[in-house]
């Protein structure tokens, strides 16, 4: 198998499992929708209003952003030294 084939099954495998993330998503919000359960509903039972919950967001990646910056930092010339020495395929 060559590079192209290997890439082209990558695409193929990643795009299947985000249509049955899709297929899936769509079959549960329809379900709670027959049951009457909106996002409203659901953050008026948990106490939070649109505005909380998207600063809460902001506020999650505000931390998280430098933290997966500094780890690629180390990991990505890890794994390129790796990938440079691994001997060749086939």
């Amino acid at each position: 198998m060559d590079e192209s084939q290997v890439g082209g099954r990558l695409v193929q495998t990643m795009l299947s499992g985000f249509l049955k993330l899709a297929l899936a998503s769509l079959l549960a919000g329809s379900l709670l929708s027959i049951f009457g359960i909106t996002p409203r509903s659901v953050m008026d039972f948990l106490g939070v209003t649109a505005e909380e919950l998207h600063n809460g967001m902001i506020s999650a990646f505000a931390w998280a952003a430098p933290r997966m910056v500094m780890g690629a930092v180390v990991i990505l010339p890890i794994w390129l030294v790796a990938y440079i020495l691994m001997p060749p395929r086939g």
